[in-house]
């Protein structure tokens, strides 16, 4: 697992240009995740890598492409102080985890275990544990279910 590392307010036209938000294949989107702010993001990303992030991350439009070419690219989580609501709310609905923790101290030495029942990181190369703020149980279950629509699918109400 690898941490990729980026500063405050990164919205989301910088996480997938609105050119390439016209697709249905999500491959793409993934591709040209973060091309604006990182060329080289989308081939140094690796499954289960984690994104930090400072102040305000995800802000700027609805777009539900941002999460998903963030998740299809193969990261496991997004840590950072705050978030878009709308990203927030956008990312839960397709399963891809968020942290939201306003104190962090992560660093690209930082080596993460992150417990989405919890809402926990623990930074075991600091020894740091930082409690995100506490999800609801319905959202925990969403999460763990992939993303709203499989959560749906599981529990009969879709």
């Amino acid at each position: 697992m690898k941490l990729h590392i980026y500063g405050d307010n990164i919205d989301t036209d910088r996480i997938i240009a609105g050119k390439y938000t016209k697709t249905l294949d999500i491959s793409d989107l993934a591709i040209h995740v973060l091309e604006d702010l990182d060329a080289l993001f989308s081939k140094r990303v690796k499954q289960n890598d984690i994104l930090i992030a400072g102040w305000n991350f995800g802000c700027g439009s609805s777009s539900e492409q941002a999460p998903v070419a963030l998740k299809n690219c193969g990261l496991q989580a997004v840590i950072a102080k705050s978030f878009g609501g709308i990203f927030y709310r956008n990312a839960i609905n397709i399963g891809l985890p968020l942290f939201e923790i306003p104190d962090h101290l992560i660093n690209k030495e930082s080596v993460l275990d992150i417990n989405i029942e919890q809402s926990t990181v623990f930074d075991s190369t600091s020894k740091n544990f930082y409690q995100s703020q506490k999800m609801p149980p319905v959202l925990v279950a969403i999460l763990l279910a992939g993303g709203l629509v499989p959560y749906l699918q599981k529990n009969g109400d879709y």
